[in-house]
């Protein structure tokens, strides 16, 4: 198995050259009924499921999701909302993601689990964390990650956020594919140091249910990208 080091980077350089994207969406238990094979019959690929939050938060309509999506035919991956402030640390909130749902798999169906970092209402901005102490827990749990799946995970923001959180760190960007959330008609600037991003979710909106999200390269790339080559 080649670093997802390596991945990250040839596919980086294949998507700043190509004007090719994918449709796809990401979703969780707001779309209990999700029509997966209208979505795929629409032009969509992948998908992005809600499977944990925090330390003890279960997506009552993961394991249904996923099974559909498989069923589908769609490319399939896992997310967890983090919370960076909670009684759990980011390495046991990474294993607990891994048990229910967030791993991957070299099976080319896969995609690497996704970190979610963003703020709650209910929270004080940034968590109330410091931009080197936000930084430092991402790390963990992207290490933890990798550890158990040789994967690093994809890393969910919106550049605002990213800024004003983690001072804009760089800390990431040859490592963690970027799944950048930005509802405009365009990309517009990347943060942290990103070359390009690979998943831009561009909507809170989707025909279906859920956000639109875009696959930076094309659909070959897509599955290698699954695969981790």
């Amino acid at each position: 198995m080649k670093p997802s080091l390596i991945s990250l980077s040839l596919l980086t350089a294949a998507h700043a050259s190509t004007a090719s994207q994918v449709p796809g969406f990401d979703i969780s238990n707001w779309q209990p009924t999700f029509n997966f094979t209208a979505a795929y019959a629409s032009g969509a690929r992948f998908c992005i499921l809600k499977a944990t939050e925090g330390s003890d938060f279960l997506d009552k309509s993961f394991p249904s999701h996923f099974s559909r999506a498989t069923a589908a035919n769609l490319i399939r991956g896992a997310y967890h909302f983090a919370w960076p402030v909670s009684d759990a640390t980011a390495s046991q909130q990474a294993d607990f993601f891994i048990a229910h749902g967030g791993g991957w798999t070299a099976d080319g169906r896969t995609l690497p689990g996704m970190l979610d970092m963003e703020s709650v209402a209910s929270k004080p901005r940034c968590w109330g964390l410091g931009t080197g102490e936000m930084v430092a827990w991402i790390g963990e749990f992207s290490d933890r990650y990798r550890e158990r799946t040789t994967r690093y995970p994809m890393i969910y923001t919106n550049p605002s956020w990213w800024k004003e959180c983690t001072g804009d760190s760089a800390a990431f960007r040859d490592t963690n594919p970027l799944v950048l959330a930005r509802w405009a008609s365009a990309v517009g600037t990347i943060p942290g140091g990103w070359a390009a991003q690979t998943i831009w979710q561009n909507s809170d909106s989707y025909e279906f249910g859920g956000d639109s999200d875009f696959f930076n390269g094309s659909e070959e790339d897509l599955k290698r990208f699954a695969m981790g080559s």
